[in-house]
């Protein structure tokens, strides 16, 4: 059993398992190659024996002593056959020749035969009767061959059957003085024991090769188990992959470039939904941060407007001054409740990247005609504007009056409301316009600055409601000058003040 509860032998014998299809596959293959093997070796090995067996043959005939085929000899064998008649070929038709015994030694092999066939085509067995039945061919077959012969034309052997049937190996030589030709020699002899030295040979291979087969089988099984164990690492890795042990790696380099690509892969697989995950989690943080404050915020003015319904049922209604003082709190709550909802339906508008409708604006202008707005927000404090010319690009000018508007009642809240300063500067530069609001409050610590555009943050000195806002104008600063392509950032030290600079791009699309 292995760690996934699968038997090894069950997997391996299953058509769907990889080790099945490799080693069925690679099995296969081996087979293949060992039978195409046998099939050459028995072109080759029957060629080269028959061959072989020729070269013997020929071997044979130049150990033959010439005057058996001398003229003298062939006359006294014609003599013998008048004396003894016998039909030849030509009286006949038949392909069987007179048989002429001998006694020399060299003609007790078994099963072969030799002819001598005269420049006529006239066939004459001169072999010991061995109850061998040459292969004979025509007078023009024969008159044809000593031709060739006679043209040193190659002819090795040629496979032929007698009249029995029989398979035979046969070969031709000329006879005769180098000048001049007194006929040719056929011997001839049975394949039979030649085919059955080669079924031998094959029969020995294709058992080996079934050793091999068998001793492939005993030997690629461990080995195979052995080299898909990194996959079974990864597949094991897999399995036990979850949401909590996303930290998890498979090593990189395991020995196998393919198993190295899936484990770098996997890796990577992992990094992505850690990372996906880690989003989530902040962004449900976020979330939940979110609606907590959210009901907070909106808890408070309920509870203040429920409170004063109260008072105004228990009679304080009958008295004018009471129910004055009740119906202008429970106005400036509802005031309250208000902008809270348009400012979180303009985040969730944002949120949701719309796509805004850029028109020219030349910005100098646009905080020119804001100045008196801003004078007034500012009370008694000093307001500057220094403003380069010209500064034109394409935005929304409604957004950008309320990025201005944000960050400059954010300096008005932090700044002492006779001492405070606060100055608005516009540049061009390198095909930006840059807005800084510079204001001389209070100032924001350095563990504040992170958090500033957040929603529902606030710092600590702004805790109380009483000048501070809900939290959320920054945040929704910050969207705004996103959704134009710029960026804005803070700058702060204590007791000095604090700068908001915003950069936008003029040619934003």
């Amino acid at each position: 059993m292995n760690r996934s509860g699968i038997p090894f032998i069950e997997r391996l014998i299953s058509p769907r398992s990889l080790r099945y299809q490799l080693l069925s596959r690679s099995l296969l293959i081996l087979a293949v190659l060992l039978m195409l093997i046998g099939i050459l070796q028995y072109v080759i090995m029957k060629d080269f024996i028959f061959k072989n067996k020729a070269e013997s043959l020929n071997t044979q005939i130049m150990s033959m002593p010439m005057n058996l085929f001398n003229n003298g000899e062939m006359q006294s064998q014609d003599e013998s056959r008048a004396e003894h008649p016998v039909k030849n070929t030509e009286e006949t038709g038949s392909s069987r020749p007179q048989k002429e015994p001998h006694d020399s030694p060299l003609f007790y092999q078994p099963g072969l035969s030799i002819l001598f066939v005269s420049l006529e085509g006239t066939v004459t067995d001169i072999s010991k009767d061995t109850n061998a039945d040459a292969p004979i061919l025509s007078k023009e077959e024969y008159i044809e061959m000593v031709k060739q012969l006679q043209k040193h034309e190659k002819l090795d052997y040629r496979i032929m059957n007698n009249t029995d049937g029989n398979e035979q190996l046969v070969v031709y030589r000329l006879i005769g003085p180098p000048n001049k030709t007194d006929g040719i020699v056929q011997i001839s002899t049975d394949t039979a024991s030649l085919r059955q030295l080669l079924l031998t040979q094959l029969a020995i291979f294709a058992g080996l090769s079934i050793l091999a087969l068998a001793a492939g089988l005993a030997l690629y099984l461990p080995l195979l188990r052995r080299t898909l164990t990194p996959l079974s690492r990864v597949v094991l890795a897999a399995q036990q992959t979850d949401a909590g042990s996303l930290t998890t790696r498979i090593p990189e380099s395991q020995g196998q470039e393919e198993i190295d690509r899936l484990s770098d892969a996997f890796n990577g697989m992992l990094e992505r939904l850690e990372s996906s995950f880690e989003t989530e989690r902040k962004t449900t943080e976020k979330m939940r941060r979110f609606v907590a404050d959210a009901s907070h915020e909106l808890r408070t003015p309920l509870t203040s407007i429920h409170g004063f319904l109260e008072v105004l049922l228990r009679g304080a209604a009958a008295n004018p001054a009471q129910l004055q003082r009740a119906l202008n709190s429970m106005q400036l709550e509802s005031k309250r409740i208000n902008r809270l909802v348009e400012d979180l339906l303009a985040l969730a508008k944002l949120d949701q990247a719309p796509i805004l409708q850029l028109t020219d604006t030349r910005l100098d202008e646009l905080l020119e005609e804001m100045e008196p707005q801003l004078q007034l927000l500012a009370g008694n404090r000093s307001v500057k504007l220094e403003l380069a010319p010209s500064v034109e690009g394409r935005f929304h000018a409604d957004q950008m009056k309320q990025v201005v508007l944000n960050l400059f009642l954010n300096a008005v809240q932090h700044t002492d409301e006779e001492t405070g300063e606060i100055s608005i500067h516009l540049l061009n530069r390198h095909n930006e316009a840059i807005i800084r609001i510079i204001d001389n409050g209070a100032g924001i610590a350095d563990t504040h600055l992170p958090h500033l555009f957040e929603r529902f943050y606030r710092s600590e000195s702004s805790r109380t409601r009483k000048n501070g806002g809900a939290g959320l104008g920054l945040a929704i600063t910050q969207s705004i000058v996103d959704a134009h392509g710029g960026v804005i950032e803070v700058t702060s030290r204590i007791r000095e003040g604090t700068s908001f600079q915003v950069t936008l791009p003029l040619n934003a699309e």
